[in-house]
């Protein structure tokens, strides 16, 4: 069957594309939903020319201008089991599908290793690109490969666990091969037999709140994380947010001792090479939680997330995050780095 000829809107609003709900518009739009719709465009001479932007969820974004390139939207989907044994699984997903929506599906099929992971927003080809983390688990904990396009030549590769590079909120695509591919597929290994990760954050106490015993299910993790997800962070299509603003920075043990002999309340999780701190704590202990400023400000529950209330511009959203930095240097001797992508 022959690919349809790509087609390029002008001048598209990405509002609707953007969880913080900022108007802004693009000067070329495309979306494709396979790999060969994605080479047609990227064999068009107009997209060719061009600065590129993929979107997948748009919910790791953050614009302050339009964009004078070409967007192209990731749409490709599929779910499915490629193979399996007594222990395992290997799913892939199709790059374009929602995370929390692969999520429910390895739910569905009854294995383990991203139940952590629910709720978090955006698509299966962001996923990988900073390794998304959450309540003691990270994406490259089950990540078996994936497959991305070469912008440039237009071949498709595979790209191995080892060579993705993974750190925290890090890979290769956010270092030396930034804007150089992009992601079409993504291949997990799941387990068969439960290995419950209750020990982070809140989930222990919400399992027993809920009257879940020692044993938790999959699902019944995968519903204590929604539910604390839900409690703290805001629904974008409720108020326009990016979920966590900042990276949780990781200090020497030594600056953690200093700063724990003046701040006693002071939390840290050991890591190699240090104690990773909450960022959340130390934007309160600077007094932001909650504060409005017009139409933007931080969340009242969660320090980590900056809000659009309605109306604010990019610049504003950015601006403040820059003050949030600069208070938490002069009060802390820490730096904190947005984990959003402010463009």
């Amino acid at each position: 069957m022959l690919t349809p000829a790509p087609t390029l809107d002008h001048n598209v609003s990405l509002r609707p594309f953007n969880t913080f709900g900022i108007e802004v518009k693009a000067r070329l739009f495309a979306r494709f939903r396979s790999v060969e719709e994605l080479q047609a465009l990227l064999a068009l001479p107009a997209v060719q020319q061009a600065e590129k932007l993929v979107l997948g969820g748009g919910s790791n974004l953050l614009f302050t201008r339009d964009f004078e390139g070409v967007v192209l939207k990731n749409e490709i989907n599929g779910l499915d089991i490629i193979s399996q044994d007594e222990d395992t699984a290997l799913v892939r997903a199709g790059a374009g599908e929602s995370w929390h929506g692969l999520v429910q599906y390895t739910l569905e099929q009854e294995l383990s290793g991203i139940e952590n992971l629910s709720l978090i927003p955006g698509t299966v080809g962001a996923a990988p690109l900073q390794n998304i983390g959450a309540y003691g688990t990270e994406l490259k904990d089950t990540f078996e490969h994936l497959e991305a396009l070469e912008i440039a030549t237009g071949q498709l590769r595979t790209f191995s666990h080892a060579e993705c590079g993974f750190g925290y909120r890090e890979s290769v695509f956010k270092g030396p091969l930034k804007s150089r591919y992009i992601v079409t597929g993504v291949v997990l290994r799941l387990r068969r037999r439960h290995q419950a990760n209750v020990s982070y954050g809140a989930i222990r106490t919400t399992l027993d709140d809920m009257g879940i015993g020692p044993e938790p299910t999959p699902r019944q993790v995968s519903e204590a994380v929604v539910s604390i997800r839900r409690s703290k962070l805001p629904d974008p299509t409720e108020i326009g947010n990016a979920g966590s603003f900042f990276k949780n920075p990781e200090l020497s043990q030594q600056k953690y001792d200093e700063l724990k002999a003046q701040y006693a309340d002071l939390p840290g999780y050991p890591v190699p090479g240090g104690v990773k701190v909450p960022a959340a704590w130390l934007i309160e202990q600077c007094g932001w939680k909650g504060r409005r400023l017009g139409a933007h400000g931080v969340h009242d529950r969660q320090a980590l997330v900056l809000v659009n209330h309605g109306g604010a511009q990019g610049e504003d959203i950015r601006n403040l995050a820059f003050e949030i930095i600069a208070s938490v240097r002069e009060k802390f001797g820490v730096e904190l780095h947005p984990e959003v992508n402010i463009l």
